[in-house]
């Protein structure tokens, strides 16, 4: 595999445009004789003229040579044996060049598959050809070489970026067998560098999707976070939906929406938007939101059959659908619980926020998690009309000095009671207390 070599004054890649710690990782295994290549998303994106969010980094140094090297490294992983060269909270990840499974090695370490040919173990080191055909796309077999700041496009890949088309390198029914969760990137960067899937890469995707539901619930939360909250969420739902990667990932949303009920769809696609959004605007953005709007539909179907079919009130039947929505849930997607616990204290603030008599108001206010509850209203309230009013309420509360609040609740609280016609309340008297008998002393 030859490739296409961009010497320094034929790219717009800078030195300025890398991070200062990525280039100290960079000059020191240089200077210590090793080869040392940016590679992969990083130099992608700078040639497309974004700001990559990671900096990579390959070598021919191995994990132990690159820890002797740098007192602030350590050693990571079994399958893919890795060095992160730590500073403060950047990583800075180093890996060796992969070479090819046929190799002979005594390293026990070396690789393995499981029966359908998925990698279990990957740590065959090789050269930087090989380490290049061993990549998943070749938009990400790119390498800027510190050396002579020229830039080696392997397998057509600086050709593909140029045409704004994603290709996988290799039979891509076997590099998906190897590492399912590469139908998943290949969406993700089709969504986010707006690249154009060739035919031949997305031909197996559909018949294979099922194969996701062998990879570890851990691994797939942190993939659901690429997927969902890199900005171009409700694109990358829309690829996934396309292809069936959504289902085996949220199966149960996904049956509830197969029975017909569409509007779970738009919800998640409204909540979504709304994500993209407030990552465009720089604002706080949390998986639980997300959680909780991806699984909705399954606890509000799951609410009503148990009030109809198990004779429940509603606050249990919604309570017990909410635990065992999460529960399934994390058997495919491991949701820590420190957004499972916000998750449902979203899901709970929607049988909250109706209840507006007397102090409840106030009360709901100061829940911690109210802001997320009250956001997660407006997205229902734009599907359904009869939580307008409710969700105008809250919005109005909110903004409220404290007459207009005390106010509003009045007029709630008289619309809960049923009364006709809502208005101001006479003033309360207060009892009269009885004076005090005198102890005989």
């Amino acid at each position: 595999m030859q490739p296409v070599v961009l010497e320094r004054d034929q790219h717009g890649i800078s030195r300025r445009q890398i991070s200062e710690n990525a280039l100290k990782v960079l000059y020191r295994l240089n200077k210590a004789g090793f080869e040392a290549y940016l590679v992969g998303g990083g130099v992608r994106d700078l040639l497309l003229g974004r700001q990559p969010k990671d900096f990579d980094i390959a070598t021919n140094a191995t994990p132990e040579q690159v820890k002797q090297l740098f007192s602030n490294c350590r050693l990571v992983g079994r399958r893919f044996r890795l060095a992160h060269v730590l500073f403060g909270r950047d990583v800075i990840e180093v890996a060796t060049f992969r070479g090819h499974h046929h190799q002979v090695n005594t390293n026990k370490h070396i690789s393995a598959q499981s029966s359908e040919g998925m990698l279990l173990r990957d740590n065959v080191y090789g050269t930087i050809e090989e380490d290049a055909e061993r990549r998943d796309f070749t938009v990400n077999a790119l390498y800027y070489n510190i050396a002579d700041f020229s830039v080696l496009g392997f397998a057509g890949g600086l050709k593909d970026l140029e045409a704004r088309r994603l290709e996988l390198i290799g039979d891509p029914e076997t590099r998906y067998r190897e590492d399912p969760v590469r139908m998943l990137r290949a969406v993700r960067f089709s969504a986010k560098l707006d690249l154009a899937i060739s035919p031949r890469t997305e031909a197996p995707i559909q018949s294979l999707a099922p194969l996701l539901s062998d990879i570890p619930p851990a691994r797939l939360f942190e993939e659901t976070l690429k997927l969902f909250l890199a900005g171009q969420g409700q694109e990358t739902y829309r690829q996934m939906q396309h292809y069936g990667l959504f289902a085996p990932l949220f199966p149960e949303t996904a049956e509830v929406m197969g029975r017909g009920h569409n509007r779970y769809g738009r919800f998640i696609e409204l909540a979504l938007a709304n994500t993209d959004e407030r990552i465009a605007q720089d604002l706080r953005v949390t998986p639980a939101f997300l959680y909780a709007a991806l699984l909705w539909g399954p606890v509000e179907t799951r609410t009503q059959e148990f009030v109809n079919d198990g004779g429940l009130g509603y606050y249990d039947a919604f309570m017990l659908a909410a635990d065992e929505v999460i529960s399934r849930q994390v058997k495919t997607v491991a949701i820590p619980r420190r957004f499972s616990s916000v998750v449902r204290d979203i899901w709970q603030l929607q049988e909250r926020l109706p209840k507006r008599a007397g102090k409840r108001p106030y009360r709901l206010l100061e829940h911690p998690k109210f802001r997320a509850g009250y956001d997660f209203l407006l997205l229902r309230a734009e599907l359904d009309p009869r939580l307008k009013e409710l969700a105008e309420w809250w919005t109005d509360f909110q903004a409220a000095n404290p007459v207009d609040r005390q106010q509003l609740a009045r007029t709630a609280d008289d619309q809960e009671n049923g009364d006709a016609e809502p208005g101001p309340r006479p003033p309360r008297k207060r009892p009269r207390r009885r004076p005090r008998r005198r102890k005989e002393t």
